[in-house]
């Protein structure tokens, strides 16, 4: 950092990034497993790409993404979340952030749910 406003630019980098995490109770939540098991599986890399993808796409309005605690199946770590207003929630196991693009593009903007990325596809 050489200057003020270099400074100032990672302020509000910064600030656009936690916006982006803010509860609106009417946008879609993308909820990444920030456990102890999810972090060591690389569920921080996940959350940086959706704050990411979404921010990239302009979507910062209608979704919402957030961590949470143990979600309860480590196996399958990391693990996100999906809730979108008047939908079932969808469950998505051993998410890399190569596979968030598609899950944005595809379940959150037109409402697909990848469900080879699902935790219903790692049962059969």
């Amino acid at each position: 950092m050489k200057s003020l406003a270099e400074l100032k630019a990672i302020r509000d980098r910064a600030k656009a990034d936690l916006d982006l995490r803010k509860e609106n109770p009417n946008a879609a939540r993308v909820l990444v497993g920030m456990a102890t098991c999810g972090i060591a599986a690389g569920a921080r890399p996940v959350l940086n790409a959706f704050v990411e993808e979404i921010a990239k796409r302009g979507l910062t309005n209608d979704i919402t993404v957030t961590q949470t605690g143990c979600i309860g199946i480590c196996q399958y770590e990391p693990v996100v979340e999906i809730e979108v207003p008047g939908q079932d929630k969808v469950t998505y196991v051993k998410v890399a952030p190569e596979m968030v693009p598609r899950i944005v593009n595809d379940h959150l903007v037109n409402k697909n749910v990848v469900t080879e990325y699902t935790i219903g596809a790692m049962e059969k």
